[in-house]
C-alpha cells in the first residue's frame, strides 16, 4: 500500500503543504487591517495590509533587476523592518534569502557571498563597530565605480546587485527603497504569476553556523521546514 511522502508522526495536525508566499496571503485576506509588523527603534507599525503592498513592490523591484526564481540574495544587517519585507519578498520571488551573521568581518562575509554565489546583497552601512560599506568597498573596490545593479567583480564574480538601507546614497548601491518603486505593474505581473510555479519543497533560506572549529556551514531550508518549525 502506497505511503504518504511525508509523515505527521502520532499527532492529529497535518503539516502545512504549501509556500510561504501562500500562508502570507492567508494571513493578510483575514485581518488585513490588523497590526502585522511592529519595530519600535524604527517607529513602525504596519497593518498585514501596508507589509503585503511592501513586499509586493520590494518582490516585484528584485525581479525587475533581473534576478531570477533560485538565485541567491545575502542579507547583513541588524533586525529592522526591511529585513521582514525582503524575507518576505525574497520568498515570493522564489529568491534564496542568505542571511549572513552580522558580527561577520571581510574574510567571513567574502567566503558566505562566495560559498552560496549570491547574486544580490542587502547591507546595513554599519554594524556595531563594523563598517560595512567600507567592509564591502575594501572587498569589491570596482563597486564604486560600478552602475547600480550592473556590479561585475573578479573577486566575486555571481554578485551583481548591492542594495543599501538607509536614505543616503552609496556608489554602486541601489536604495532599498528605490528597489521597491523599481518593479511597476509588469515587476508584479511576473510576481502574481510567479506563485502557481512555487513548490514547498523549494529552497528558501540559507543559514550559516558560527564556523568556530572551522569555516562556516550553510543550511538550506524550504518553505516546508520554515512553515511546519516556526
Amino acid at each position: 500500500m502506497p505511503r504518504p511522502s511525508y509523515d505527521h508522526g502520532t499527532t492529529t495536525a497535518k503539516l502545512i503543504g504549501d509556500t510561504i508566499g501562500a500562508a502570507f496571503a492567508r494571513a493578510v485576506a483575514r485581518r488585513p487591517d490588523a497590526e502585522a509588523l511592529v519595530v519600535r527603534h524604527q517607529g513602525v507599525r504596519w497593518s498585514w495590509a501596508e507589509l503585503d503592498r511592501r513586499v509586493d513592490d520590494f518582490a516585484a523591484g528584485l525581479l525587475a533587476l533581473g534576478l531570477e526564481p533560485g538565485e541567491r540574495l545575502g542579507i547583513w544587517s541588524q533586525n529592522c523592518a526591511e529585513w521582514t519585507v525582503a524575507q518576505f519578498a525574497a520568498a515570493k520571488a522564489g529568491l534564496i534569502l542568505v542571511t549572513i551573521n552580522p558580527a561577520y568581518r571581510a574574510a567571513e562575509l567574502e567566503y558566505a557571498l562566495a560559498r552560496v554565489g549570491c547574486a544580490a546583497l542587502i547591507l546595513s552601512p554599519a554594524l556595531r563597530s563594523s563598517g560595512c560599506i567600507a567592509i564591502l568597498g575594501g572587498l569589491l573596490p570596482e563597486l564604486a565605480t560600478s552602475e547600480p545593479g550592473a556590479l561585475r567583480s573578479a573577486r566575486l564574480p555571481d554578485l551583481r546587485v548591492v542594495i543599501r538601507l538607509g536614505d543616503e546614497h552609496t556608489p554602486g548601491m541601489l536604495g532599498f527603497a528605490e528597489v521597491a518603486r523599481r518593479g511597476g505593474a509588469a515587476g508584479r505581473a511576473r510576481l502574481a504569476a510567479l506563485a502557481a510555479t512555487l513548490q514547498f519543497d523549494d529552497p528558501i533560506n540559507i543559514q550559516f553556523t558560527s564556523g568556530t572549529t572551522g569555516h562556516p556551514k550553510g543550511a538550506t531550508l524550504s518553505h516546508h521546514n520554515i512553515l511546519n518549525n516556526a
